[in-house]
Formats: structure tokens, C-alpha cells, sequence
């Protein structure tokens, strides 16, 4: 496989799109790469939330097809009363039958609960309260902060992610879970830890301990795990510092952003046809070339391009026929 294969598997992080057949130049691709920074480094996982959230006001015309369908499934409350199913990609989709993470666990507490955005496929779940009950002994950690996972139906976000459409991502704080409860205006306001130093280069050793790689390590051995990512720096850091069996790393990607988190993306459950899995990971720990290929200058500190046109809302019509029967459910 080609170094620029390897690259390329990756950037499609959040699209459904098979960019390694889009790009007929060396220049598009770094207009992709700087598209994907302004994205993925828009600060949206640390954006404070409300104590007093309020509804979105109704839409005008809501069976216009020319409605975003991001406006449809942001003003969706409560799952679809249907069975657990993820439809469609990660980043192209939507979920039915959706699980709601408590708010509060023995071993994790939910972050940013005025988002509403604490739903998962039921595998998703089950990851979350697994890993958690493993941080005390493996991370030496109380538990875990569990940052966004999907809408009570999936589907795309009025802020943030393009991903996290189909009930199987995750963002998991890189800080770990106090032990005591934290208050509702903590969980909306505090921020978690960016752990990576100012240069981009590397890991901030004040901040970064062997918790921050254990649990890492600790989610790249469950087995329904798909991916994770993390900031390059942070990748750098696993690199150098992990010992033992090291296969793990094989999963561990670097991807912009994910200074204070890591993405946690798990498989399409078991025979779930209308689930997309993301192409399978490159061989190898991803500690080679691969990996210093984000330190460079032009990748560390892409220029956005100035004449780059925003890219149109999704439409109800872009995502499978399935997704409107969530939408309308009871």
C-alpha cells in the first residue's frame, strides 16, 4: 500500500466520500487536508453549554426538501421507538432505536448534558460502561468523562461533528473522572485538559501522565473497537512511551485536533446490513512515516484557502431512504 493510500484512509474520517478517487492533484488534496483543520480544530468540544438550555424554535417548512437535514435531526427530543439500528455511514446516517448513556455512572459521568447528545447504538453503550469499569484498575483513574455521542436519532448535528451520525462514535475526555459528582453548571462549563504542547510537536509533560495512554490503550484493545483518534502529538507520545504488546497502536490514528479527547468509533454490529463500516486500518503501529508526515510544517500549520467555498448542508435526500422512517417515528 502507498504512503498516500495510507494518509488518504484516514482523512476519510468524517466522509463518505472515497476521496483516493477524488483527487487529481497534489494541490486539492492539501485544500481537503486545510478544510479538514478548520473543521476538526473549531473548538466545538469545548464550547461551554446551558444550564437552562432552550428548544429550537420550529421550522417555517420542515417538508421542504431543500431543509437541512441537520435542522430536522437537531430538533429531535426522544429516539425513535423502533428497533436498535445503525443506518449508513458514520458520517452519512442515522440511528434508530437509540440508547441513552445515564448521566451518571459508578465509574463515569456524562459531559455537556444540555446537548443531548448522550445516545448510541446499544453496542456503543455497553463499550462506554465496560471501559469505564476497567479505568480504575487499568488507568488508575475513578472513571471516565464521556463527551458527545449521537442525537436521540442520529442523523447530522446543527453544530459540530460531520461524524457521529450513526449511534457508534464516541469522545472521550483525555481528563480523567473526578471522584465526586460534578455539578450541572461543571458538566456545561469546565473544559477538559488540552494535552498537547504549544509547538504541536509533542505531548505537554505537566499535563500528560501514564493515565492519558493507559486508557487509550485500555479502548484500543476492546475488540468492537474500530478506530481512534487522537492528535498526532498524542499518537507521537503512544509511540515512544507504549511497551509490552504494542498491536494496539495499529488502531490508535492521528487526525487534527483531538488535543483534549480521543474519538472512540466502533464496528457496525453483526449483521447490520445497512450499516457502513469505515475501509479497514492500514498494517503496522502507524509510528513510521506515516506518522511524521503530520509534523510537517505545511500539515502542522495548513493555510486555509481563502477562496474555498463552504460546503452546502446535507440534505434529507443524501442520507438512506431509511433515515426519513426514523425521522417520523413515534
Amino acid at each position: 500500500m502507498s504512503f498516500a493510500r495510507k494518509v488518504l484512509i484516514d482523512v476519510k474520517v468524517d466522509e463518505n466520500i472515497p476521496i483516493a478517487r477524488r483527487l487529481p492533484s497534489r494541490k486539492l488534496f492539501f485544500g481537503v487536508l486545510g478544510l479538514a483543520f478548520i473543521c476538526a480544530t473549531a473548538g466545538v468540544a469545548q464550547e461551554i453549554g446551558s444550564v437552562d438550555p432552550k428548544p429550537l424554535p420550529p421550522l417555517a417548512r420542515p417538508d421542504d426538501p431543500a431543509t437541512p437535514a441537520k435542522e430536522l435531526f437537531g430538533r429531535a427530543t426522544e429516539p425513535a421507538d423502533l428497533s436498535a439500528r445503525a443506518i449508513g455511514f458514520y458520517s452519512r446516517g442515522c440511528l434508530a432505536g437509540a440508547k441513552a448513556l445515564p448521566v451518571n455512572g459508578e465509574t463515569w459521568q456524562v459531559m455537556r448534558i444540555s446537548r443531548n447528545r448522550f445516545w448510541g447504538h446499544p453496542n456503543l453503550v455497553r463499550f462506554l460502561e465496560n471501559l469505564s469499569a476497567r479505568a480504575p484498575d487499568e488507568a488508575g483513574w475513578p472513571g471516565i468523562l464521556v463527551g458527545d455521542m449521537s442525537q436521540p436519532r442520529g442523523g447530522p448535528m446543527i453544530t459540530g461533528h460531520a461524524s457521529h451520525q450513526i449511534g457508534l462514535d464516541v469522545d472521550i475526555w483525555l481528563t480523567p473522572m473526578p471522584d465526586r459528582n460534578l455539578s450541572r453548571r461543571e458538566r456545561e462549563e469546565m473544559s477538559a485538559t488540552n494535552m498537547v504542547r504549544a509547538d504541536g510537536l509533542d505531548v505537554d509533560r505537566s499535563v500528560w501522565t501514564p493515565g492519558q495512554l493507559a486508557i487509550i490503550r485500555s479502548a484500543a484493545r476492546d475488540p468492537v473497537v474500530e478506530r481512534i483518534f487522537v492528535n498526532a502529538a498524542i499518537k507521537k507520545a503512544l509511540c515512544r512511551d507504549a511497551t509490552g504488546d504494542r498491536a494496539w497502536l495499529n488502531k490508535v490514528r492521528p487526525y487534527y485536533g483531538h488535543n483534549y479527547h480521543f474519538h472512540v468509533r466502533i464496528a457496525c454490529p453483526d449483521g447490520a446490513d445497512l450499516c457502513k463500516d469505515q475501509d479497514p486500518v492500514p498494517p503496522g503501529e502507524g509510528c513510521d512515516e506515516s506518522l511524521a508526515y503530520w509534523f510537517k510544517p505545511t500539515i502542522l500549520h495548513p493555510r486555509p484557502n481563502p477562496n474555498a467555498k463552504p460546503k452546502p448542508p446535507m440534505p434529507m435526500s443524501a442520507l438512506p431512504p431509511e433515515c426519513r422512517k426514523v425521522l417520523i417515528s413515534d
